[in-house]
């Protein structure tokens, strides 16, 4: 009975650390960190296969300053985020820096996981840390400082739009191979019922009825 309730309590503990991000905590709870976080919904099998390993890997980084591992539910409070960062399928994971996050293809094991966070949440180029900047992003920053907030707007208008349209062009394409494999299927079944109805069957009817040896002779 210890054991059981020692297992609850860890778990209350566990629900009761676990960071949610949405909109309104997002800008205060990654500022200067390097962010390793989980988009999910809850009604998703390979989601509630997570949980444990997640909830234990946020508890891990709890507290530090230049680490965070949190998680953002797409059906509630974080939908906006998701809807930002692409999110197309759960449970997707994203790291790095907040305002420019890269797709995790690691393992999704707890060790996995935890190696991971140890080798990569680290301080890493962006506008907070400028310092760890090489030349080049050091000028990209610059530049854009240097800009209006209607220009710095219109920039990202413009960047937004070539996604919109590289997924829209993706969906099109996506659609024409599927009208083209429909067709194709269609056009393979024909041509295999065509021959069955030639034939086939019966000359391969009439092979098996042959006695061994080929010859129909008595």
């Amino acid at each position: 009975m210890m054991k059981q309730a020692a297992f609850f309590l860890a778990l209350a503990a566990s629900s009761a650390s676990a960071l949610e991000l949405s909109p309104d905590n997002f800008a205060a709870e990654t500022d200067g960190k390097s962010v390793l976080l989980k988009f999910f919904a809850p009604w998703c099998g390979h989601c509630k296969k997570l949980k444990p390993d997640w909830d234990k890997l946020m508890a891990d980084f709890e507290g530090s300053a230049t680490q965070l591992v949190a998680d953002v539910d797409c059906t509630a409070g974080g939908k906006d985020l998701c809807d930002a960062n692409g999110v197309r399928g759960y449970p997707t994971i994203k790291w790095g820096d907040p305002s420019d996050l890269q797709d995790y293809q690691g393992g999704r094991t707890y060790d996995d996981l935890k190696k991971f966070a140890e080798e990569n949440l680290k301080p890493m180029c962006s506008v907070k840390n400028i310092d760890l900047c090489d030349d080049a992003k050091k000028a990209d920053i610059k530049k854009y400082q240097d800009m209006s907030a209607e220009d710095l707007d219109a920039a990202i208008a413009t960047e937004e739009k070539k996604l919109e349209d590289a997924e829209a062009e993706f969906k099109a394409e996506v659609q024409q191979l599927q009208e083209s494999y429909s067709a194709l299927s269609t056009e393979k079944d024909e041509k295999i019922a065509a021959v069955k109805n030639s034939g086939l069957g019966l000359m391969k009817a009439v092979k098996n009825s042959k006695p061994a040896g080929g010859s129909d002779e008595l």
